[in-house]
């Protein structure tokens, strides 16, 4: 599995997986880190030391294998580019040890490629006599050439229960809106800015929190169109936050927009995240967002880049504060039925139960 660093979020529910009493309990693991990037930037990018580190990790992978002897191997490949080509060398290598596969995707890529004949020649190799485990049903779609459904089994990620720590701060006084997430075009960033310039234009009263690392966006020209869209008085940029400095914006956040169209976002823990603490959630039906909001319950579903819509979906809980904080319970209520860290490491645990039985 990925474990940080660098951090992201298969690396998190790596470490969660790694220091769970629950899965630990369960079963006699041996963990092996199979990163290769040292840093985000890293991550996908060529380098001669890459090939060498891939032919050690090969290496080591079947010296552990003919060690340990594994029921069952557990692998968390990417799906597409270099790095899938990467781990279709290491899954083939743990297949021929006699390994049995379950691979566990936390992005998606396959759909897009599957049509290039490499990449279509080597998905037919690669899912072979494994087992598929996916974020939500949505993302089914993305493997289904390859994979029958009765091959896939689905595990929604949770995360840990911050709030315990963390309690949210009085509410009143002008509505704040959150954006967390890398600071780049396709999560939605001019879309967002975009909206926020309909809604000032409109007299709506707001403050925005752009939480996050400077990306493909860069800071200056950030800046220079929030000056021009005459937001420069409501909308901000933090730069990266972590730990208890995150947890201050969740804290004190009214609403969360998340208006991504990013390719490989399957299963956004921040939205874990602000429906843990409380918070309505606005976002879009790209990946497998659609199993974590419940639409007009415990926030809002927008089509991706619709800026109008957007627009209209904020407003609403800026003029209807009760509706906002009524969804905010409604998704506190849903994250601690489903999306805890507890509930992920037994629904984890019970999955590969049943595969190493043959149930699944």
């Amino acid at each position: 599995m990925h474990l940080p660093p660098p951090v992201h979020g298969a690396s998190m529910v790596g470490e969660y997986i790694k220091q769970s009493g629950v899965v630990n309990s369960t079963f006699d693991c041996r963990f092996e880190n199979i990163a290769t990037a040292d840093t985000l930037t890293d991550i996908g990018k060529f380098s001669v030391k890459k090939i060498f580190d891939v032919f050690g990790l090969v290496k080591r992978l079947k010296k552990v294998a003919r060690e340990f002897l594994p029921d069952i191997v557990y692998y968390t490949p990417n799906a597409k580019g270099l790095p899938f080509y990467k781990d279709f060398v290491v899954v083939e290598a743990l297949k021929r040890c006699g390994c049995r596969v379950i691979l566990h995707f936390h992005n998606k890529g396959v759909l897009t490629r599957q049509n290039r004949w490499m990449d279509n020649m080597l998905y037919r190799i690669f899912f072979k006599d494994v087992t598929v485990m996916l974020l939500a049903e949505a993302l089914y779609k993305d493997v289904e050439k390859y994979v029958d459904r009765d091959n896939v089994v689905i595990c929604e990620n949770g995360i840990p229960d911050i709030l315990q720590e963390c309690p949210r701060k009085g509410e009143g006084g002008t509505p704040r809106l959150l954006f967390l997430s890398n600071m780049m075009e396709t999560k939605g960033v001019w879309d967002l800015l975009d909206a926020l310039h309909v809604l000032k234009e409109r007299s709506k009263a707001f403050t925005c929190d752009f939480v996050g690392g400077w990306k493909d966006i860069r800071e200056e020209d950030f800046r220079n169109r929030v000056k021009k869209l005459g937001l420069d008085d409501c909308v901000f940029a933090r730069g990266p936050k972590y730990g208890k400095d995150k947890e201050v914006f969740l804290q004190e956040a009214d609403i969360f927009v998340f208006p991504t169209y990013y390719p490989k976002e399957c299963f956004p823990l921040v939205l874990l995240e602000a429906m843990a603490h409380g918070i309505a959630c606005i976002s879009t039906d790209e990946g497998g967002i659609p199993g974590i909001i419940d639409d007009g319950k415990t926030g809002f579903m927008v089509e991706r880049q619709n800026v109008g819509q957007l627009a209209a979906r904020i407003e609403t809980l800026l003029d209807n504060p009760q509706l906002c904080k009524d969804m905010g319970t409604a998704g506190r209520k849903r994250f601690e039925d489903e999306f805890t860290l507890d509930k992920f490491e037994h629904r984890f645990s019970e999955i590969l139960e049943s595969v190493v039985s043959g149930k699944a």
